[in-house]
């Protein structure tokens, strides 16, 4: 059985992870640029990357190749706004219209995230997202974004994985700006959600198409271990539990698509309530749908084993590491899709392997299929059983920088070589052509 009609098939990329040219026209350094040295293996950085700035031609082209409908792909701040706010840089706003260009006469819907971790480094330097100041910095950034390309863009997101870029990096220290430091949950919290509100009420205001507004998240989904009403209802209790604050669902989603916080998420923040009324209007405007970034599901203990639930003796794993756990994307889009009620699009989903260019000229990559061809078929489960899912976005259109591990993981339907940014089309991404083709009819 196929999947639903106009369900769409794509697959996504950040900027930082493949642009490059990250002192070219105009462009000032994020982060990232400034910050990598000690934290991200062998020092890697983004200043090349995929060369996707030079390159987006050939890249759409080999998009139109596989049969993409959809390309989700992030703007650099400092490359539209060199001081983050204030003078716009015309020739970064070039690149994203003729990007978008491309891929409207390619025929493929372009998807555009307004941010994805790489802050300008000059408003970091003035603190960044823990600046009271910057929901009206991202604001104003959105409305140069939106008066630019929304004469050809109509689905956005306004913000990925704040899990990541607050909780991995400014709790954690793991990412940029590699802070390891908790105490700056709260004031991040606030700002990212009021900077995400404002966002979409420049969207609303100022799209010359009709919007599709949503927000990409992620976070721990865990599955029951039977359908015994009981167990399911143990795993929808987990999932959307705060106990993990900054790297749960509830911490971010409940504000935006529920207008509250439970109590006891305030609580743990020391205060009543995160926001006061009027802020909570404007952080729980209403939205299209809900993005959803999906890899893994979650384990919890299991007692008399040193694995989790989500793991056995010798089960499978992808190049990260990660349990390859299909099952969960099912569980992923029937809880968001019932706690929430709107449908859901899985904005990233897919899995680092190995890869290389064999004797034969050709990547072979036969775990990628087969990772792929088990989620899409617990997802289109999900679909049959009536949970509105309007498509999936693989991540990622090619190899790319991935953040603190840097070129040593290959999560891309395209090989790319680094040496010589040779692109080639892997097995898979024929593979996921085909499917496209059928609309996952002949999985």
């Amino acid at each position: 059985m196929p999947f639903p009609k106009d369900f769409l098939w794509g697959a996504a990329t950040a900027a930082y992870q493949v642009e490059g040219a990250w002192d070219q026209d105009g462009r000032t350094p994020c982060i990232w640029d400034v910050l990598h040295p000690g934290h991200v293996r062998f020092d890697d950085n983004g200043f090349e990357a995929c060369d996707h700035y030079h390159r987006f031609r050939e890249d759409v082209q080999l998009m139109k190749q596989m049969g993409l409908k959809t390309y989700r792909f992030s703007i650099s701040w400092s490359r539209v706004l060199p001081q983050g706010v204030g003078p716009v840089n015309e020739k970064g706003l070039e690149f994203y219209r003729s990007l978008v260009d491309a891929l409207v006469e390619a025929g493929i819907e372009p998807m555009v995230t307004l941010f994805h971790w790489d802050l300008p480094h000059c408003l970091y330097e003035q603190g960044g997202w823990l600046n009271p100041n910057i929901p009206d910095w991202f604001a104003e950034y959105a409305r140069v974004v939106v008066d630019a390309l929304s004469d050809k863009v109509r689905w956005w997101m306004t913000i990925n994985e704040p899990q990541c870029f607050v909780g991995i990096s400014y709790v954690k220290g793991e990412h940029a700006p590699f802070l390891d430091q908790p105490s700056s949950l709260l004031p991040a919290t606030r700002n990212v959600l009021l900077a995400h509100g404002k966002a979409v009420d420049v969207i609303r205001s100022r799209a010359k198409l009709a919007p599709k507004v949503g927000f990409a998240s992620t976070g721990a989904v865990f599955a029951p271990g039977s359908r015994e009403p009981e167990q399911i209802e143990a795993a929808r209790a987990v999932t959307f539990s705060n106990e993990r604050q900054a790297f749960s669902i509830p911490w971010w989603c409940d504000p935006i698509y529920l207008g509250r916080c439970e109590p006891g998420a305030a609580a743990q923040m020391g205060v009543t309530d995160l926001f006061t009324p009027e802020e909570w209007e404007q952080v729980s405007r209403p939205l299209d749908f809900i993005g959803f970034n999906f890899y893994q599901t979650e384990g919890l203990p299991v007692e008399g084993s040193h694995y989790p639930s989500n793991a056995w003796t010798g089960s499978p794993i992808t190049n990260m590491d990660w349990p390859i756990t299909p099952e969960g994307i099912y569980w992923a889009v029937r809880f968001l899709h019932e706690r929430y009620g709107l449908p859901v699009l899985i904005t990233e989903n897919g899995m680092a392997n190995p890869d290389f260019v064999m004797l034969d000229g050709q990547v072979h990559d036969p775990q990628r299929i087969d990772y792929v061809h088990r989620y899409l078929l617990a997802l289109r489960t999900a679909c049959e059983e009536g949970v509105p899912v309007l498509g999936y976005t693989y991540w990622s259109l090619m190899d790319n920088y991935e953040w603190a591990w840097g070129y040593s993981r290959r999560f891309g339907l395209i090989h790319v070589d680094y040496r010589t940014q040779q692109r080639t089309l892997k097995d898979s991404a024929y593979w996921y052509r085909d499917v496209i083709a059928s609309n996952g009819e002949n999985l």
